[in-house]
């Protein structure tokens, strides 16, 4: 057809090919044929492209001067045709081929340069998921940079790179959540027109309806026939159409607020934390301990509010195998001996380095990667020996466990908070600086009616579990639609259905008999239902405490949730039985701590550079202070028990929330009570 630039264009993919393939000759020739192709239809983002690749493989082949007249070469032309993301490559390229030549001023100066068009071009996207999906293929970029930085100060130590290596990593992580909590600040979607919201919530119904019936149809038993296909076509037109229009409403709702414009292009040398503002943070009992995992080497700071020293770590692989063991571990009904050798280890992986420093230290932890799913309150006690708080002695059972070793999970001597970066902190503080207490204690929701089947149709005070439900008749479409969403909910996170807790509802009892009745709200049973939860008078309650199931679903993050009454007293079937993540969001919680009793709920989808993306932040976002979450599928008894405790600490020993919660916990333990028990709950959010 004579289309030279097509034919430019695959022969420079077949030459990407062949260099993915290790075949560095064969994908030379390719690039080399493509090359005069894209110079003869005056293609010059083509022609840049491929010398970039061409300087790509001289530099895996160790020609490193020929690599950097090619790189050189594409600069000009990337620049000329206006290609920023390109620009930023091929920086990233010479920054990376620079340092192999140890020329470590010289790739600094072009990772920076990277960099800064990385963080420009963020700015420019305004539909929040690609924001962070692109800035999750950049994180190879940030950890290169920090790794850099770490090379300088080992040669430099006074020259403040370790500090530079902290900003920086701070500016890899949580950005996301950062723009959030500067936005509930302002609050730009609670502050909106209330019928954008309900056009917003219609949309998301709509898209999820339509989502579970594609599905439905792709699993069902005639999906390869015509009339079929052609509705599962059909319906992916129309989610893709909704999901446009959904996109356009959320920034019509962003952009029509006033405070919005001062969001849109913030400034990270500004807006994201340096070393001296990060231990402006920090009380002189606090360690701030951050984590960024690395190929070749990890890296960990200890900040206190008057220093701060960096060490080296093994490679991300080395510390996630043993991460991933131990949180496995945990999870089997009686975690014992072989969870507390896998906490052993992972502590001598990423404490032990750090252990002068712990004693007597309340730990602030930023974690990264597969940290991020580990209770560090179960990780062995590094601190020397007579430094730390002195323990009882252990109980037979106990040392049976231990074989004799000297475990000691690290929350017998210190407060534990978990973080997703340190400026979300900072944000935090601005947020709650301005606002009063909310009046009241506490308002409780427990023990939701999940089934049909459940007993308490017949007798309300029954305590019988429901059995699971294989189906439900007589339900209309929208109903039908979501308990489907709820089915696949459960078939992702490998869960038998969601079947009643019943020491939920102990839980709520025990704990409202610590508070005076005028002091407190509560939703049981058949109450604990949307309305109630969307209610305007839970901002009238320091304290949110949700005893019921936690919907995480990494796999279907818009699936995610908080479980509520599928049925009213009279057996209707209730479509709004979840308060997804889009209500978190449009709620107005300030509370000063929302506690999530019930599983998984302090994970989410793993994005890269921005952490776990779940329930958490949609809770910070709605205004709280701090959230109590959980890490593993915990036990409805056990849970129960730590709970009670929890909150016996709080209200009646008047301790903080993080505080009560290192009580709770070490009474458990003290108890002998399993690590599967007592340690998957962690506070995140303010500690003071």
């Amino acid at each position: 057809m004579g289309d030279r630039g097509g034919e430019a264009t695959t022969l420079n993919n077949i030459g990407a090919v062949y260099n993915d393939l290790g075949e560095k000759q064969k994908a030379l020739e390719y690039f080399n044929n493509a090359l005069p192709l894209s110079r003869a239809v005056g293609d010059r983002g083509g022609e840049a492209t491929t010398l970039n690749n061409i300087g790509a493989v001289y530099n895996d082949l160790g020609e490193k001067q020929k690599a950097l007249e090619y790189f050189n070469n594409a600069l000009p032309l990337l620049r000329a045709v206006g290609d920023k993301g390109m620009e930023a490559t091929t920086l990233y390229n010479l920054a990376y081929l620079e340092r192999s030549r140890g020329n470590l001023q010289a790739s600094r100066t072009n990772v920076e340069a990277a960099i800064k068009i990385i963080e420009d071009l963020r700015t420019k996207i305004d539909n929040k998921d690609l924001r962070s999906s692109y800035f999750a293929t950049q994180q190879g970029v940030y950890k290169f940079y920090i790794d850099l930085l770490m090379e300088l100060h080992k040669k430099e130590p006074s020259q403040g790179y370790a500090a530079l290596a902290l900003h920086y990593s701070e500016r890899s992580r949580a950005r996301s959540l950062i723009e959030l909590l500067n936005e509930a600040n302002a609050k730009i979607l609670k502050g909106a027109n209330p019928q954008l919201i309900a056009q917003e919530r219609n949309l998301r119904q709509q898209i999820d309806a339509k989502t579970t019936l594609q599905r439905n149809l792709e699993t069902s038993t005639n999906k390869n026939d015509l009339v079929t296909k052609a509705a599962i076509q059909r319906l992916s037109q129309d989610i893709a159409n909704l999901t446009n229009q959904y996109e356009q409403l959320q920034a019509q709702i962003r952009t029509s607020n006033p405070e919005y414009a001062k969001l849109t292009n913030p400034d990270p040398d500004k807006d994201i934390l340096k070393l001296p503002q990060i231990q402006q943070q920090l009380d002189k009992d606090t360690l701030l301990l951050q984590y960024s995992l690395g190929e070749e080497r990890s890296f960990l700071w200890a900040v206190t509010s008057t220093s701060m020293q960096v060490y080296t770590l093994p490679p991300r692989q080395e510390i996630e195998k043993v991460a991933t063991r131990f949180h496995s571990s945990l999870q089997q009904e009686t975690a014992g001996e072989f969870a507390i050798e896998e906490a052993q280890k992972l502590s001598k992986l990423i404490l032990a380095p750090v252990a002068e420093q712990l004693p007597g230290k309340r730990l602030v932890i930023v974690a990264d990667g597969g940290l991020q799913t580990i209770p560090f309150a179960a990780l062995a006690d590094v601190t020397p020996q007579g430094k730390g708080e002195k323990s009882k002695p252990l109980s037979s059972q106990e040392r049976g466990l231990e074989r004799g070793s000297e475990y000691q999970p690290l929350m017998v001597n210190h407060e534990i908070v978990n973080l997703p970066s340190a400026s979300t902190i900072a944000f935090q503080r601005q947020q709650l600086a301005k606002r009063q207490p909310a009046p009241k204690a506490l308002a409780i929701l427990a023990d939701p009616v999940f089934n049909a089947t459940d007993c308490r149709f017949k007798d309300e005070n029954c305590q019988e579990a429901d059995q699971p439900q294989s189906s439900n008749k007589n339900l209309d479409v929208s109903a039908e639609l979501q308990q489907s969403q709820l089915n696949r909910s459960a078939k992702n996170l490998k869960r038998n259905g969601w079947n009643r807790l019943p020491f939920t509802a102990e839980e709520a009892k025990a704990i409202l008999k610590l508070i005076p009745s005028a002091n407190s709200l509560k939703a049981l049973s058949f109450d604990a239902n949307y309305n109630w939860a969307t209610s305007g008078a839970l901002n009238q309650y320091r304290i949110l405490h949700f005893a019921t199931h936690g919907i995480v679903d990494p796999k279907e993050p818009h699936l995610s949730g908080i479980l509520l009454s599928s049925y009213d007293k009279q057996g209707k079937y209730l479509t709004e039985n979840k308060l997804s993540l889009g209500d978190l969001f449009n709620q107005d919680y300030p509370a000063e701590l929302i506690v999530l009793s019930a599983c998984d709920t302090g994970l989410g989808k793993d994005v890269n550079g921005e952490g776990l993306v779940g329930l958490t932040r949609g809770l910070m976002y709605a205004g709280a202070a701090r959230v109590a979450v959980s890490l593993w599928q915990v036990n409805d008894e056990g849970t129960s028990i730590l709970m009670q405790e929890f909150y016996q600490q709080m209200l009646q020993q008047n301790k903080k929330p993080v505080e009560a919660m290192r009580a709770a916990q070490k009474k458990l333990w003290q108890d002998g009570r399993s690590l599967n028990e007592w340690a998957a709950f962690t506070v995140q959010g303010e500690w003071k």
